[in-house]
């Protein structure tokens, strides 16, 4: 199985973890092991541990770095990555890179339902397990389809496509990606139809649902920073505001330090920062990495290093 995917920012991320010879890192989101090829690359008697939940990505990286003896792979959701890590006596590591959304193999395999361009069942797991989108699709009242499209998809025509899915699965079920799509099209005006295919958002909003993406990237970007030993990197690639914002601020808040009140004269808190940011803004491609793979014109880089904890 051949899992083709063409890492985004990957000498901007694995530059910006600041990789120590004999470190230990971990590639939370391996995909193909573009990233994690390049971590290796870096390391002599160091160790890197590549995670991922799709099956497709753990046989490729298995096969891919075989012979590599500083190579770890690990099955599993990098938001459980210190349960993980745990179980083979890691406790803390030096740096933790994690690309965050779907993969191009995802994408352009048809037959994983998470592109509206090919028919296929309506799929869109990451894992190839638990529920699928048509089972959400088919099953989720109209108000709770709705909040989901509006919320992780920023669709202004929500309520009118979720109207839609539930009139339609009521003459028969939503089965594949082209008739959810064709669903979408016809729920949304005109105008909006001729700027773009209407069914980007709806789609995006239903792999988030069904993958969990959003709990998933909270909860592991806090195991990531317990993690880090000082002086240690976290590096996340997103690829739309939702992610985005919740890394900004999630790093933000550990740069943080004092928490008081701002009339107040004094700290009276003690906090104290427990990171830095390595750039203040978000990093994102350059021309040539944008003329060369188009979907990195949405991505953005977010650095942070964790400082020493004053006494």
């Amino acid at each position: 199985m051949e899992f083709s995917h063409k890492p985004v920012l990957l000498n901007e991320a694995v530059e910006g973890l600041n990789i120590r010879p004999n470190g230990i890192y971990v590639d939370g989101t391996a995909g193909g092991g573009g990233h994690s090829a390049a971590v290796l690359e870096r390391l002599e008697s160091g160790k890197l541990i590549s995670i991922d939940r799709d099956p497709d990505a753990i046989a490729t990286v298995k096969q891919r770095f075989k012979d590599n003896e500083n190579s770890i792979i690990i099955k599993g959701n990098f938001s459980d990555m210190k349960e993980l890590l745990s179980c083979r006596g890691i406790r803390q590591v030096d740096g933790v890179l994690l690309d965050i959304g779907v993969s191009s193999h995802q994408l352009d395999t048809p037959e994983r339902g998470f592109s509206f361009h090919e028919d296929a069942l309506l799929d869109m797991r990451m894992s190839q397990s638990g529920a699928t989108a048509a089972d959400l699709v088919n099953s989720l009242p109209k108000k709770e389809l709705s909040r989901i499209i509006f919320t992780y998809g920023e669709e202004k025509y929500a309520d009118s496509i979720a109207g839609s899915i539930v009139k339609r699965r009521e003459e028969r079920p939503i089965e594949t990606t082209l008739d959810l799509a064709e669903v979408i099209k016809n729920s949304v005006p005109e105008r909006v139809r001729r700027a773009g295919h209407p069914a980007r958002k709806t789609f995006q909003a239903l792999r988030i649902a069904v993958n969990k993406e959003l709990e998933a990237l909270e909860k592991g970007l806090d195991e990531a920073f317990e993690l880090l030993s000082p002086g240690g990197r976290l590096a996340v690639i997103t690829f739309h505001s939702l992610e985005d914002r919740i890394v900004k601020q999630k790093m933000a808040s550990w740069c943080r330090g004092c928490t008081c009140p701002p009339d107040f004269p004094v700290c009276v808190c003690g906090k104290t920062p427990l990171a830095r940011l390595v750039s203040r803004k978000p990093i994102v491609a350059n021309t040539q990495e944008l003329g060369d793979n188009p979907r990195s014109r949405s991505a953005k880089l977010r650095i942070c290093e964790r400082i020493e904890e004053k006494s």
